[in-house]
């Protein structure tokens, strides 16, 4: 059970070791996928600043309205603009205010806990029906490794820190395996919903939710849906108050209209984004050797090895295991564009990778770019003496190494 929540908690954070960019999607788009999929929500509307706005806001009838600020970051009710107006969050009864606080938030940077220095831009705001939730609750549907498959984690105290809940009182958590092929079974349904503690004709209505909830996320290729909380209103509503959901990334293919929604815009580097579309796995660091590598553990292993040899990487950069020319170069593109960058490190093993695939790609890179600092290349494994012929009949100044601590070596010194 504690493995399955810190699971959870771990995906809900998307803190990985191997840094990875991820799919990052804005409050009210989260919502609206739920909303195509029948999920219970509160409704919203999008505002933008545009001149469709007033009309918008004018046709939106509610007793009162919760307005937010779209970013991807939490603390917002906390946090303060640059223009001096505080809080990302506000409650209204007054329609007539719910523009002027939009006007307020878009076109200005947020600034909160989670957020740089100098907080992130302000687009787009949402604004929502305020509901009186008289209880809370927690639901999660995971694909789980050790139940090879999807899990449903439930919980009556939803709202709060779920982690902390598992481990004060664990007969609070109720763990469910699911099919992945098949419906939740009815009597599953209603068995969960009782726990949750819903009573009467809201128990049918919870058991509803959970279904389409599940729906949603075998439809979407998702590998997450936590709600929390899972709410329960004053009318009785039954409604996914907040919504987090993470998807396979394996699954773009097929999922583009979701994919299509990343929100890059915020990224404090656009080197990783222009990365990410290349599937190349790029994050920035404060050294001046730019690292080339295949495979997350050789390449944190070649940026330490740097380090033990008095280097500073200058980034983690880890191609994959198919990678292909075109790739090659785009990330001596990505390298050399980074004015720190005095030197590059190269340091391929070859299994599923073909050698000569990565010395075509960085011959053609470095005369495409007319590299003009040091490259250093360690090449082992499929192909590699074809690959080493390669880049000793390319003319280029590339030196070659027997094994990584030359490598390394061989980096530091060209730059002294």
């Amino acid at each position: 059970m504690s493995f399955l929540l810190k699971a959870a908690a771990t995906a809900r954070q998307i803190v990985h070791k191997v840094p990875v960019r991820h799919l990052n999607l804005l409050e009210f788009q989260s919502k609206d996928l739920l909303q195509k999929y029948g999920v219970a929500i509160q409704q919203f509307k999008v505002l933008d600043n545009s001149k469709a706005d007033t009309e918008v806001v004018k046709t939106f009838e509610c007793p009162e309205y919760v307005v937010k600020a779209q970013i991807l970051a939490g603390g917002r009710g906390k946090g303060t603009f640059d223009n001096g107006f505080k809080g990302g969050v506000h409650i209204t009864s007054n329609k007539s205010e719910v523009l002027s606080l939009t006007q307020q938030m878009i076109g200005n940077r947020l600034i909160t806990k989670q957020t740089p220095k100098s907080g992130i831009l302000v687009n787009k705001v949402m604004v929502a029906r305020s509901i009186n939730i008289t209880r809370e609750t927690y639901l999660c549907i995971l694909l789980d490794r050790e139940h090879n498959g999807p899990v449903l984690i439930a919980s009556p105290a939803g709202g709060v820190d779920i982690e902390a809940v598992a481990e004060e009182t664990p007969e609070k958590i109720k763990t469910v395996p699911l099919s992945i092929d098949k419906p939740i079974p009815e009597a599953t349904l209603l068995e969960v919903a009782k726990f949750l503690e819903f009573k009467g004709d809201s128990v049918k209505r919870c058991a509803e939710e959970i279904q389409k909830l599940y729906t949603l996320f075998k439809a979407v290729d998702a590998v997450q849906i936590e709600i929390n909380p899972l709410a329960e209103t004053d009318k009785g509503e039954v409604i996914s108050v907040d919504a987090k959901l993470n998807f396979d990334d394996n699954a773009q293919f097929r999922q583009k209209d979701i994919f299509a929604m990343d929100v890059t815009e915020e990224e404090s580097d656009p080197r990783e984004v222009e990365a990410a579309k290349h599937n190349l796995n790029y994050v920035a660091m404060d050294g001046n050797i730019g690292c080339l590598v295949n495979g997350a553990g050789l390449a944190m292993a070649t940026m330490d090895i740097i380090k033990l040899n008095g280097g500073e990487p200058a980034n983690f950069l880890d191609v994959g295991g198919g990678v292909k020319e075109d790739q090659v170069a785009k990330a001596f593109e990505i390298l050399t564009a980074d004015p720190k960058v005095k030197g590059i490190l190269v340091n391929v093993f070859g299994g599923i990778v073909n050698c000569a695939t990565i010395a075509n790609g960085i011959v053609a890179a470095s005369k495409k770019l007319q590299l003009n600092v040091p490259l250093v290349v360690r090449l082992e494994g499929t192909n590699v003496n074809q690959a080493r012929e390669i880049l000793k009949n390319s003319g280029l100044p590339i030196q070659t190494a027997s094994d990584l601590d030359d490598a390394a070596h061989k980096a530091v010194a060209a730059l002294n």
